[in-house]
């Protein structure tokens, strides 16, 4: 079938650009309602799986041995903005769990946030692991370590066992075999998946309503990262950040989580229109995270009357301007969602 454009770049009154991608929309009960490219597509799912990387840390008892709030459970599924108090939420964790920044394995980069990034430059300070965007992640993976006696210091590893665990738990909510989830190392150096990109949809549908057989320990955790992420938006990404953006419109309705390489998804959660939520995994296939993927994850929202009809206009259609700022152009959405 191949891919389907997604979003069209227009400059004056004339096609620019295209990106392409695929997108699937499940209900929470698995079933496919809506698709568009290759819902089979394997490709990684990069950050949005880290609901999936805290889970078995909250099964195993360690959020509640080491006291984790909830929002350092949301921390634990973010990809922040290194803001001032995305930082201080981790650093907390860490004082939680007695271990320090340099025990993190994530790396350094400048924070997504442009306004603190700018301030680290003028300043001549080098960024730390606190600012990386995954370091809530490890450091949930550093809780989950210490707590069940798996060693700390190759967490990061596939082979640890907090890793072996994480694999399991992908696979499980996925309803894959765990030999058919490919592994790869994301860009903070611990594992991670390619699956089909439906595949990640049921992830997230049985996120937000998990079958009996999960067993009540793993719902149990499941609501608690879903009450973790919808309540605490701008934890999950930040100032101007796609994920906080999209919540912050919805209030309390779903969860959205992105991925690097144009990796979205989300679970609207179970309301009157969806009785048994929905959810939602969109690839842009050239990667964009920038254009495409925003306009594409607003408008799908929008067909699917999730979103107010007035919501993220300055998302999609997305404004191109030239450097003196006058409007020249426009990212716009260019699909309708099928049966």
């Amino acid at each position: 079938m191949g891919s389907t454009i997604l979003a069209k770049v227009v400059r004056g009154d004339t096609l620019e650009s295209v990106h392409r991608g695929h997108l699937v929309v499940m209900d929470g009960s698995g079933e496919v309602i809506h698709s568009l490219g290759e819902p089979d597509l394997v490709t990684y799912f990069r950050s949005a799986a880290k609901p999936f990387q805290a889970l078995p840390m909250i099964v195993s008892g360690a959020a509640e041995y080491f006291g984790f709030t909830d929002d350092e459970i949301a921390m634990a599924c973010a990809s922040h903005s290194g803001e001032p108090f995305h930082v201080e939420v981790v650093a907390r964790m860490l004082g939680k769990i007695g271990c320090t920044e340099g025990d993190l394995k994530c790396g350094t980069h400048l924070p997504f946030n442009e306004a603190e990034a700018n301030r680290l430059l003028r300043s001549g300070e080098r960024p730390n692991p606190l600012q990386n965007n995954c370091s809530g992640k490890h450091t949930g993976m550093l809780a989950f370590a210490k707590h069940i006696g798996a060693d700390p210091k190759t967490y990061d590893a596939v082979d640890n066992p907090i890793q072996r665990q994480i694999l399991k738990t992908v696979s499980a909510f996925a309803e894959l075999p765990v030999g058919e989830v490919r592994i790869g190392v994301d860009g903070c150096a611990v594992p991670n998946f390619a699956l089909p990109l439906a595949a990640m949809a049921r992830c997230f549908a049985n996120l937000i309503n998990p079958a009996a057989r999960f067993g009540e320990d793993v719902k149990k955790a499941c609501r608690r990262i879903v009450a973790a992420m919808s309540g605490n938006p701008r934890l999950i990404g930040g100032t101007e950040r796609l994920d906080t953006m999209i919540m912050d419109a919805t209030p309390g309705e779903l969860i959205s989580k992105v991925g690097a390489e144009g990796v979205w998804l989300a679970a609207v959660l179970p309301c009157d229109n969806f009785p048994s939520g929905l959810a939602i995994a969109l690839k842009i296939e050239d990667g964009d995270d920038r254009r495409g993927r925003p306009v594409a994850a607003v408008e799908v929202l929008r067909q699917l009357d999730v979103l107010p009809e007035d919501a993220l206009r300055e998302i999609s259609p997305m404004t191109i301007k030239k450097r003196r700022g006058d409007l020249v152009g426009r990212v716009e959405a260019s699909f309708r969602l099928n049966g």
